[in-house]
């Protein structure tokens, strides 16, 4: 994803920090010529990933380090998820909403026996806020259910 000056100039969302140290994708639109595999193979790899279980994150991640594929966007032109859709296999709900849902459950166990914790009560909070927010945006373009609701626990602990 490349980033324009106007987005590494914004902040973290919840914290004081500036947000700009951070990596930035090669400007090139050109796929990398030191990839010996072909698309098909590409996909094939892809498929045989997701059928052993891994997510689409950590399916790139051992692209990247076990084959020397660093962005199959360039070489295939289709994301990884865009492959796994048209291949017919689909989760149910985005990666990075459930990986942040994981989280505030983990973090409502751990409220649950350390009621005193006033330090994971507010990041509790701004969990929840992310998966508010992330959820406007699934249901926007119809990734998601309209009817997907997260229930909050945090009334019961307080």
């Amino acid at each position: 994803m490349f980033c324009s000056a106007d987005m590494r100039r914004m902040g973290r969302i919840h914290s004081h920090r500036h947000g700009q140290s951070h990596s930035i994708r090669p400007v090139t639109p050109s796929a990398p010529t030191w990839v010996k595999q072909s698309p098909a193979e590409i996909e094939e790899l892809i498929l045989k990933y997701a059928k052993e279980g891994l997510k689409t994150s950590e399916i790139g991640v051992k692209l990247r380090d076990q084959h020397a594929i660093p962005l199959t966007k360039l070489i295939v032109k289709k994301s990884i998820t865009e492959i796994l859709t048209q291949k017919g296999i689909k989760t149910d709900m985005p990666e990075d909403l459930n990986n942040i849902v994981n989280k505030a459950l983990g973090l409502q166990k751990h409220l649950k026996t350390h009621t005193s914790d006033r330090r994971n009560v507010r990041s509790l909070e701004l969990l929840e806020a992310k998966v508010h927010r992330l959820s406007l945006y699934y249901k926007k373009i119809g990734r998601i259910p309209k009817t997907w609701k997260y229930k909050s626990v945090i009334a019961q602990l307080e």
